[in-house]
């Protein structure tokens, strides 16, 4: 669940020849030839990792916040365009994979970073990790958010109360403050990651329960929805505001594609995977994305398809958020909340220490361990993610634009230019039809990015539906 994230530091940019009479699929992993004579390994562990735990690890790095707004994805585009996208998006993450593990092969770089220095140089070192710590910027974003909308529930919840008041504890706002000075700035002041490391398999439970909620609540919650406190009001229901639509095509449409490319990142993540896999051969580690993107697909689907059966146009960017109007006292949801917020807010520590080892590699490159930088830039990287969060309105926003921007980099276009760059022209010429189409895969990622942030624009420079929750 985001939490492996930038896992690939300090790793070797070594070329490693490829031997002939092998093929593609079959090549080991930063292979060397073996002549009779011992040569050095240019890793520095074994792979251990068995093909199961490598799936688990890689639906951790892929399950995220992200799986709170596929429901609200689902009501702006309908069941069948909604299950139309996330197809092409999970299958073009395979073949996003299937890019990264064939440069990777010819070259033997197990880190995404390295993967742009081999490509372009400084420049795309650089590039790469900007782009991966833009990314991880945006997940603490959507993490806090979830703190930030989802703790005054809680809090209102265990006092009894069915609305909010004007309490300062009620205010997400000052929460996430609270949150990040007393519990994730400690944590990100450690020196090394440690047990942090261990609540990936914490998350990934929070959002399986998550899931077993969403279905069970499908089933409890009638359609118009009774707003807690008010049964005895008449208002004026909409005939369609229980319809499943199948095809539907609205102004926040715009936010799909970006929120169902958010859910998917977990390319900087493959290679490490890749690295720490027994018996690593390009087929194997292709096997495992293919089942754990398949996996997290069904999720997803499950996830997005009970949720907005039970809210259907009611349905908010934030799921876990909808369910407030129903009872604010649920127990059920309450728990759901519970175990989501300590999941998240273990996360964002987590999360922050690529960020932290990303900027100490391309600002103070070389220098040793110095807790003063350490302290800093933790500190100046919350600061800038809470600013973030308090002045963002609605956490399709940062679902919104992060996916419209650093995932599709990560996904699409990066992938597909290390390719034409790495793949010797001798192996396969530029016309050739796998660069071609790593070409057209790449060129798919800026038409992908430029469609959604010109929608996004047009809706935020249309002020409509500004409030939070969208509808």
């Amino acid at each position: 669940m985001e939490l492996q994230k930038l896992s690939n530091g300090n790793h070797h940019d070594v070329a490693v020849p490829l031997e002939g009479g092998i093929p593609p699929e079959e090549e080991k992993f930063l292979q060397h030839k073996d002549d009779g004579s011992k040569r050095p390994q240019f890793t520095d562990f074994e792979g251990k990792t068995s093909f199961g735990m490598s799936v688990f690890n890689l639906s951790n790095a892929i399950m995220g916040s992200g799986i709170l707004g596929l429901s609200y994805a689902m009501s702006n585009t309908g069941i069948i365009l909604f299950l139309i996208l996330l197809t092409c998006i999970a299958c073009l993450s395979c073949y996003s994979v299937h890019l990264l593990l064939r440069s990777a092969g010819v070259v033997g770089i197990r880190a995404y970073e390295q993967l742009g220095l081999r490509a372009f140089g400084q420049t795309g070192k650089i590039l790469a990790a900007v782009i991966i710590t833009l990314h991880n910027i945006g997940a603490m974003s959507s993490y806090l958010f979830i703190v930030k909308s989802e703790l005054p529930l809680v809090i209102q919840a265990f006092l009894g109360q069915t609305s909010a008041s004007d309490e300062w504890f009620m205010n997400g706002n000052y929460l996430i403050i609270l949150v990040t000075v007393c519990i994730i700035l400690p944590l990100a002041m450690m020196k090394h990651l440690g047990y942090l490391g261990y609540t990936s398999g914490f998350s990934l439970s929070c959002m399986v329960f998550f899931l077993s909620s969403v279905i069970y609540k499908r089933f409890n919650i009638a359609c118009p929805l009774e707003v807690f406190g008010n049964h005895s009001v008449p208002t004026a229901v909409p005939d369609d505001s229980c319809t499943t639509k199948y095809f539907t095509i609205n102004q926040e449409t715009a936010y799909t594609i970006p929120i169902l490319a958010f859910a998917f990142v977990c390319h900087p993540e493959v290679l490490p995977i890749y690295t720490e896999l027994s018996n690593p051969t390009k087929r194997r580690m292709q096997n495992i994305g293919n089942v754990s993107i398949l996996g997290m697909f069904t999720m997803y689907f499950f996830t997005a398809i009970f949720g907005y059966l039970t809210f259907y146009e009611n349905t908010e960017a934030e799921l876990l958020h909808t369910y407030s109007k129903v009872d604010p006292l649920d127990i059920l949801i309450l728990c759901v909340r519970l175990a989501v917020l300590v999941a998240v807010t273990l996360t964002v520590p987590v999360v922050l220490f690529p960020i932290r080892r990303a900027l100490l590699q391309l600002l103070f490159p070389g220098k040793p361990f110095h807790w003063l930088r350490h302290v800093i830039i933790a500190v100046v990287l919350l600061f800038i993610v809470n600013l973030l969060v308090i002045l963002v309105p609605n956490i399709r926003d940062i679902f919104g634009i992060t996916g419209a921007t650093t995932a599709p980099t990560l996904i699409f276009i990066l992938p597909g230019l290390f390719y034409i760059r790495i793949i010797p022209t001798d192996q396969e010429p530029t016309k050739s039809r796998p660069k071609i189409q790593a070409a057209c895969f790449t060129a798919l990622g800026f038409i992908f990015m430029t469609m959604s942030l010109t929608f996004i624009g047009l809706d935020w420079t249309s002020d409509e539906k500004r409030s939070l929750g969208g509808h």
